[in-house]
């Protein structure tokens, strides 16, 4: 990437920015200290954006039975399947920050099942890699399997919905060669 926008597509961002945009924006340099560059390049469109961080917002942040850890979880297993840089560096750094180990967030990236996981949480991220492997060979048993780990039918949905989600995202940023903010790379290490 050649430019200083987060894509290798020339799409820059509205400028300026709506006022609620702006706002959301402030809120993100305040609270993790960087706007992340996905939204960056969703901001060339403004209805494409609150589309984005509203599916987002709802998967990764609403009430759930899943922690936001298991969906980070969730997210950096999904991206590692689909090498997909961007979303492997900026939620690694989550899952590094949110389960306070640097170990546990590498390997995630790099294999998952070398993890000191619970049982609970082998179930979570072997359903969320056959979905992302190979969707169309999940069985009753493999939702049998989430239930007996403990899982809830509303989790089964959440855990099905992250991984789509980052299914869908890791194809899009690998596609437009998005780059993840410097600042990912050194955080909770």
């Amino acid at each position: 990437m050649t430019n200083a926008l987060p894509t290798a597509l020339n799409l820059p961002m509205v400028d300026p920015l709506p006022e609620a945009t702006q706002k959301y924006f402030d809120v993100c340099q305040d609270k993790l200290g960087l706007v992340p560059n996905v939204l960056k390049a969703y901001a060339f469109d403004i209805d494409k954006l609150n589309v984005f961080t509203a599916m987002y917002n709802d998967l990764m942040l609403a009430d759930s039975g899943l922690t936001k850890l298991e969906r980070e979880m969730i997210a950096v297993v999904v991206s590692s399947v689909n090498k997909c840089f961007y979303c492997l560096t900026a939620h690694g750094a989550a899952v590094r920050e949110l389960s306070g180990d640097p170990k546990l967030g590498e390997m995630l990236v790099m294999n998952w099942r070398v993890a000191d996981l619970n049982h609970r949480q082998r179930a979570m991220l072997g359903f969320a890699e056959k979905m992302t492997k190979a969707s169309a060979e999940i069985a009753e048993w493999d939702r049998e399997a989430l239930r007996d780990a403990g899982f809830s039918e509303r989790d089964i949905w959440d855990i099905a919905n992250v991984a789509g989600f980052f299914n869908m995202t890791n194809r899009v940023a690998s596609a437009t060669d998005m780059r993840p903010n410097d600042e990912y790379h050194a955080q909770a290490r």
